[in-house]
């Protein structure tokens, strides 16, 4: 079963595609089908993030929490290049988190000079509701879908998987 078509067209998406100029039909990827596709997914991403806990803080500052707890204790600067942001801006960007407390600086164990970032417990539990609550929210959207449509996202995931980890390669 095909997808229903969206009722109009976003303002930013560009005008569908005709006819190549050899007169086949456009691809599955055609440039409006690659805008629809960015569209809902940012326009997602926003619903979840609004949906949640942590509005305080940043996406930028969310993600940074996040980096911590994925990738343990670190120094700003690893930080800085996991977030492909500049030194700087970490500074920045990390400083609200450890006066709020849930981002802790620790002794750098090998340079008495640096220091090393790691979560705090409230910023574990402010993970681990903002997780919580986009998951509830993204479930109760899912329920409303028919069951044939709940089956095609489901089918969806291991594409959207791969298109995510394409990026990382």
């Amino acid at each position: 079963m095909t997808a229903p078509e969206p009722v109009g067209r976003p303002v930013d998406a560009p005008e569908p595609a005709g006819p190549a100029v050899d007169g086949t039909e456009p691809g599955p990827l055609d440039a409006a089908a690659v805008a629809r596709l960015r569209l809902v997914i940012a326009r997602l991403h926003r619903r979840l993030a609004q949906s949640s806990a942590g509005q305080e803080f940043t996406f930028a500052q969310q993600s940074a929490i996040a980096r911590i707890e994925q990738h343990g204790p670190l120094r700003l600067g690893e930080l800085a290049a996991l977030e492909g942001v500049s030194a700087p801006s970490m500074t920045r960007t990390v400083g609200p988190l450890v006066t709020a407390g849930v981002v802790e600086r620790l002794p750098d164990p090998t340079d008495g000079r640096s220091f090393l970032v790691a979560i705090a417990p409230a910023g574990a539990e402010l993970l681990a509701g903002i997780r919580r609550q986009r998951s509830e929210h993204l479930a109760r959207r899912a329920e409303a879908l028919a069951p044939d449509e709940q089956a095609l996202l489901l089918a969806a995931l291991p594409v959207l998987e791969h298109l995510l980890a394409a990026e990382d390669t």
